[in-house]
């Protein structure tokens, strides 16, 4: 069985391959307290399980604090691959980023996001 994909491209289907179907994996907000530096905490995450191993096919994980950052909407410290690219928002700015896993990037991102509200801490004091 064949059938014409939005692209124009023709999938032929077998039992090995089906066209993946995206769906959203992931979507938590947290607020942080104020003890806890202030802010919210965004993870999304879509993708796709295939063979029982989830793939990760796009993210956006963010440190939003508009009383730190005004600018990029609040958005104090992010990662996202939007655009096509894999990149890195902080305090306004986007930088590119080598990408190695999804795992590696969220890992990342958790260690940035604590490091930043260890200064808010120490400048508090």
């Amino acid at each position: 069985m064949q059938f014409q994909g939005i692209s124009g491209r023709i999938w032929k289907m077998t039992k090995k391959s089906r066209p993946k179907i995206e769906v959203q994996l992931e979507r938590e907000t947290f607020k942080l307290k104020t003890s806890q530096g202030g802010g919210i905490l965004s993870f999304e995450v879509w993708g796709y399980v295939q063979d029982g191993k989830t793939v990760v096919t796009r993210y956006n994980l963010a440190y939003i604090n508009p009383l730190i950052c005004q600018k990029d909407n609040g958005r104090v410290l992010g990662f996202d691959n939007a655009h096509d690219y894999h990149h890195r928002h902080y305090m306004g700015k986007v930088a590119p980023v080598e990408f190695e896993s999804y795992e590696q990037t969220l890992e990342q991102f958790q260690k940035e996001w604590q490091e930043i509200i260890k200064g808010l801490k120490k400048v508090k004091k």
